[in-house]
């Protein structure tokens, strides 16, 4: 994420765009980490010592994968030709600091590959951090969206796009976005506040690829596991520099969370929908600086807001909100601290990447947030319902290919005897079809 100060005429106010690369030039305190407000009763500490955590998914294996910005760098493209980012923001400085890592059940964390592009902002905005944006997988294989890289971010030689990650951490790029956004021009591109390689922010994985949330140009795009990308809504088209930064799928719908300008005005944020036919109508309002977007088992939209309060982002004020379909809000989850993204797990709960941005490498969590859902009996897979996927998860944990959750564990003990194994399955079975397994009183 990146502040870029939006030039207007002299007799006008000057006002800061955030086009996601850091908003951290307002906060970076290195006792804040100490200092901050304490968030409310139902949010734990999952995950710690992570560098600017950004997008975090669960993979097949059950562990929890996390896209981190890095440490920026210090190379810099001034003088060679390539088109700068404006001042105050830019130029940007880049290096290969940036890395995913992954999350164990027990919090422990280990780094799945490094060395992505890295970039910061100038000094004098506070050098804001960004790196890997998203992460997702597909076909049990895991690809990352990077947002640090290209000339522009000081990473002439890794741009901006989407990359293959294997299994032993080398990774391979799929398509350079840079050159698609060069190629591809937005209808109202914000020449003020203008990022030349783009500013990535979240993906998810459908059938045929992926979708794509750009922020800065405004836009959501389609990328096939063989590279070819194709712009499925043009968000500037018809609502400007709204900024677009989450993306969540409920049905068929593509559903688009906007951050909008700085200085922070509270409720200008909204959630857009992205109709199969690109389409985009705006759905909900009255929101602030939106980062994440998730749906439960019954539909209801989880709203991540980084920080409630202006005009700058301020500690301990970012938040969750849950939104009924019938359009009733209700705060699930405060006290937050910058936060960048947000999954479900398998266990029915929220995880959050806090301290996303503002302080020193390393001072990134991961959170996870108690919202009351309850699973039933069975579902080790937590959407909600028993079927023969959790069968499946429940199997490959009893022969150690996937780890579980505590919750997942409690949800595949299917038949109550305290031990996860073959009898379990069977149980599920019975429960998936709604028949009584072999013994059970009637």
């Amino acid at each position: 994420m990146s502040l870029i100060l939006r030039r207007r005429p002299v007799a006008k106010p000057i006002r800061i765009a955030a086009s996601l690369c850091g908003l951290a030039m307002l906060t970076a305190v290195p006792a804040l980490a100490q200092m901050l407000p304490p968030p409310s009763p139902n949010v734990t500490v999952f995950a710690e010592g992570l560098e600017n955590p950004r997008g975090l998914h669960f993979g097949p294996d059950g562990y929890l994968y996390v896209a981190e910005g890095g440490e920026g760098g210090t190379n810099s493209t001034v003088g060679t030709g390539a088109q700068q980012v404006p001042p105050p923001i830019g130029p940007y400085t880049g290096g290969p600091t940036a890395r995913i890592s992954k999350v164990a059940p027990s919090g422990a964390r280990t780094t799945v590959t490094e060395g992505l592009p890295s970039t910061q902002t100038s000094p004098a905005s506070g050098g804001a951090i960004s790196g890997v944006a998203d992460v997702a997988f597909r076909n049990n294989t895991l690809y990352a969206l990077v947002t640090g890289g290209g000339a522009s971010h000081g990473n002439p030689d890794a741009p901006n796009g989407l990359y293959r990650i294997a299994s032993d951490g080398s990774y391979t790029l799929v398509v350079d976005l840079g050159e698609y956004l060069r190629t591809h021009p937005v209808q109202a591109p914000e020449e003020d506040d203008f990022e030349p390689d783009g500013s990535w922010y979240s993906m998810l994985p459908i059938t045929d690829g992926f979708l794509l949330v750009e922020a800065n140009h405004g836009e959501v795009d389609k990328v096939t596991p063989g590279g070819a990308v194709s712009r499925i809504a043009d968000i500037s088209a018809a609502f400007g520099h709204a900024v677009p930064t989450a993306s969540a799928m409920n049905g068929q719908d593509l559903y688009v969370g906007t951050l909008s300008t700085f200085p922070i005005e509270p409720g200008s944020a909204s959630v857009l929908k992205v109709a199969p036919d690109g389409t985009v109508t705006k759905v909900f309002g009255g929101f602030t600086t939106v980062v994440g977007l998730a749906f439960d088992p019954q539909g209801r939209l989880y709203v991540l807001q980084m920080s409630t309060a202006g005009p700058k982002p301020t500690p301990g004020t970012g938040n969750i909100v849950r939104v009924a379909p019938d359009g009733t809000q209700e705060v699930v989850a405060s006290g937050l601290t910058f936060p960048t993204a947000m999954t479900f797990g398998p266990d029915g709960k929220l995880y959050v990447s806090n301290i996303g941005f503002g302080l020193p490498p390393g001072a990134g969590q991961v959170v996870r947030v108690d919202v009351g859902i309850t699973l039933p009996t069975g579902d080790v897979t937590g959407d909600g319902q028993v079927t023969v996927d959790d069968v499946r998860t429940l199997l490959e944990y009893v022969v150690g290919m996937r780890v579980l959750l505590p919750t997942q564990q409690a949800q595949a003990d299917a038949n109550g005897d305290g031990v996860i194994d073959l009898k379990d399955a069977v149980a599920i079975i019975h429960l998936a079809v709604a028949t009584p397994p072999p013994g059970a009183k009637m």
